[in-house]
């Protein structure tokens, strides 16, 4: 349980009363462990804090499964004051496959199949003008890869290739980002 959820009284200090949310509540009732409980071991500790600004693809760049596909639907402001204003929104849609990787990084080409972006206003799409959206760091990336192999049991026999890190910017938009846009 979070510790947002245990509210206790200031006067003995002990708790008064739980926050829980409805699967949970029905769980106990039944003598179950909630399936999202920390008891079932999903939580492994919190990141170190040089992780603490991973993108969203930077972390689906390092992931064992995907099971999401994304589709950033962006919108270009049509003001030519402003041609860098963008708006809009991802949304993550659940896949009824699920892809293992057996090797990391995973290529481009294979976070890219999980990416769509379609891109409305009067340029062209250009992945250098989207600040941190789809910003990947190839250092970055390889050193949250090595800290997971010696922090979390299910990386710690996954190889690692510097090759596949090679085809990675060291600082910059995903690589064929361009030809995922509609």
């Amino acid at each position: 349980m979070d510790k947002s959820g245990v509210h206790f009284d200031t006067a003995d200090g002990c708790a008064t009363s739980f926050n829980l949310c409805s699967d949970c509540r029905s769980s106990l009732v039944h003598g179950k462990v909630p399936r999202l409980a920390l008891a079932n071991h999903l939580f492994h500790g919190t990141l170190p804090a040089e992780f603490s600004d991973l993108t969203w693809v930077e972390e689906k760049v390092c992931a064992l499964h995907c099971i999401t596909a994304h589709v950033t639907r962006l919108f270009q402001s049509s003001d030519p004051t402003q041609p860098r204003i963008f708006h809009g929104n991802t949304c993550a849609h659940e896949m009824n496959t699920v892809s293992t990787a057996t090797v990391l990084p995973r290529t481009p080409t294979d976070v890219n199949g999980f990416l769509s972006v379609v891109f409305i206003g009067p340029e062209k799409f250009d992945p250098k003008r989207m600040g941190t959206l789809f910003r990947v760091r190839r250092e970055k990336i390889w050193r949250f890869l090595v800290w997971l192999r010696h922090h979390n049991h299910l990386y710690a026999d996954i190889p690692l290739d510097p090759a596949i890190m090679a085809l990675y910017p060291s600082d910059g938009p995903m690589p064929g980002l361009s030809e995922r846009v509609v």
